[in-house]
């Protein structure tokens, strides 16, 4: 802007100074023109709009610190922004609350708000639950990619021993990364499995075998197959509690307590068998040992640990517990309900099998879950009819939760697809914005790009790896999708 611009300026400043709330403006908004009353924009006075009433007066320079070009024969400003985005905004002057239109990204929907200055709090409370999933989904992502890429190798500023650590957990934790990971992850899924068979083979009476004292016991071949796979897990239990790199954190993750459960019955048994019997009576012991045996079912659980199928069903389950509450409520009314219908109508028959409405309780429960084990059931007309009735009504209160259950566990399952396949999408852009630069840097490019590629090694060392140079660019490329800096317009268009 030239000095005779700035010298011209007093026409608009003597407009600006009337009535500034009965003045219009007009706004042009990537190429949408709108005209706002003053009157209007004044109900939020820390808004952008509600600025540009009272900017004129402050020459040019107030006037470009809010817009990107302003036309003062027309009294114009430009805004070299989103206009769909816009048009959700400027809902917060008519009606007091922001509504986000379906198809704008969440993510950049905020930074439009965070433009226009205007507070979050009035955007609605569905679209503030949108904003909060996309950005746990983006903080995912995240976290995915920063694994990816500490795994693409071991800092050697790290030094030895921590590095040692890392390959071991990589090796035990992710079978994706190397063939000999996934070989390990295999034997131990087969592992698992074959625990379970020798304890259930086990209690096969045909398969046991007479000890001293003339008691049926597994045979030895099968607790030699049981030692074994226990000492496996113990080493490997051992192996990933040495290498975690949050000890406190692994201790206290659940599987990780499945695995302790799974390993400990075996010995705490061994060592009441050989200890116990000389502080306590042998049949007290005894006890105790085939107790803890149960305890050994808990090994099933281990092969969640190696199938996203079943860790994606946990998951579905702890996002339905509000419907499997409702499932529960409504067959507990409904076994309360008929079982007390059920003991009233059977008392007149001298060979009713209701005892009291306690005992009929089972039979509600069978035959509201369509068991009907036949144990218990009705002989009078009425008694059979109110039977019908609360099989009826069973079916009914079972089937009603199972779509959102089965909804959740789809919407959970195609999530995790597609958040795998946007973190590949991240690495694919960074190596491709990393070997840009570093073409870019050696035709001799500007300073900044030469400011993200690393600094030239020393004659006889390797250069940069693939993964250290995916790490410079990481901060540039992706990272600031999760921080509060602005964004450009290509951007919001591109995530439309």
């Amino acid at each position: 802007m030239d000095g005779s611009a700035e010298r011209s300026l007093p026409e608009p400043s003597s407009q600006g100074s009337a009535a500034g709330g009965d003045m219009e403006i007009v706004v042009n908004v990537g190429g949408v023109r709108q005209v706002l009353c003053g009157d209007l924009l004044s109900q939020y006075p820390e808004t952008r709009l509600a600025e540009l009433v009272n900017c004129l007066a402050g020459g040019y320079d107030a006037i470009f610190s809010l817009c990107d070009d302003y036309d003062p024969g027309k009294r114009e400003f430009y805004f070299d922004r989103d206009p769909d985005a816009f048009k959700c905004v400027i809902e917060v002057y008519y009606f007091g609350e922001v509504h986000m239109k379906k198809g704008i990204c969440p993510i950049c929907f905020k930074s439009e708000m965070d433009f226009w200055k205007v507070d979050l709090r009035f955007l609605d409370d569905c679209c503030k639950n949108h904003l909060s999933e996309r950005r746990e989904e983006l903080e995912e992502i995240a976290r995915r990619v920063r694994l990816i890429l500490d795994d693409l190798g071991v800092d050697a500023a790290e030094g030895r021993w921590r590095g040692c650590q890392k390959r071991v957990w990589k090796f035990l934790e992710k079978p994706e990364s190397s063939r000999p990971a996934r070989v390990v992850a295999v034997l131990s899924f087969l592992l698992i499995l074959v625990s379970s068979v020798v304890m259930c083979v086990g209690t096969i009476p045909e398969l046991q075998v007479l000890d001293a004292e003339g008691n049926r016991v597994e045979h030895p071949t099968l607790e030699s197959v049981e030692t074994a796979c226990i000492g496996w897990f113990t080493l490997e239990y051992l192996l990933r509690l040495f290498s975690s790199p949050n000890k406190l954190h692994f201790v206290l993750s659940f599987m990780n307590i499945v695995d302790v459960l799974a390993i400990l019955p075996f010995y705490v048994s061994l060592t009441l068998t050989h200890l116990g019997a000389r502080m306590m009576e042998l049949t007290n012991v005894q006890q105790a040992v085939q107790a803890l045996r149960i305890m050994r079912i808990a090994r099933i659980f281990k092969l969640a640990r190696h199938s996203s199928g079943l860790q994606t069903l946990t998951y579905a389950l702890k996002r339905s517990f509000k419907e499997l509450g409702l499932l529960l409520m409504y067959l507990a009314v409904g076994i309360f309900v008929f079982s007390a219908l059920g003991y009233t109508m059977e008392q007149s028959h001298p060979e009713t099998l209701f005892k009291s409405i306690p005992q009929s309780f089972w039979w509600a429960i069978i035959t509201m879950t369509t068991v009907g084990y036949g144990d218990i059931y009705p002989k009078t007309t009425l008694g059979k009819l109110n039977a019908a009735i609360s099989f009826l009504c069973g079916v009914i209160a079972i089937a009603l939760p199972i779509h959102p259950i089965i909804n959740n566990f789809v919407r959970y399952y195609n999530k995790q697809r597609v958040l795998e396949t946007a973190a590949k999408h991240e690495l694919e852009l960074m190596e491709l914005n990393s070997s840009g630069a570093t073409a870019e840097g050696k035709a001799g490019g500007s300073r900044s790009d030469l400011d993200i590629l690393p600094p030239p090694e020393p004659p006889g060392k390797e250069g940069p790896s693939w993964g250290s140079r995916l790490k410079l660019s990481h901060s540039d490329t992706f990272i600031p999708l999760l921080t509060e800096e602005k964004h450009h317009r290509t951007r919001l268009q591109s995530c439309k």
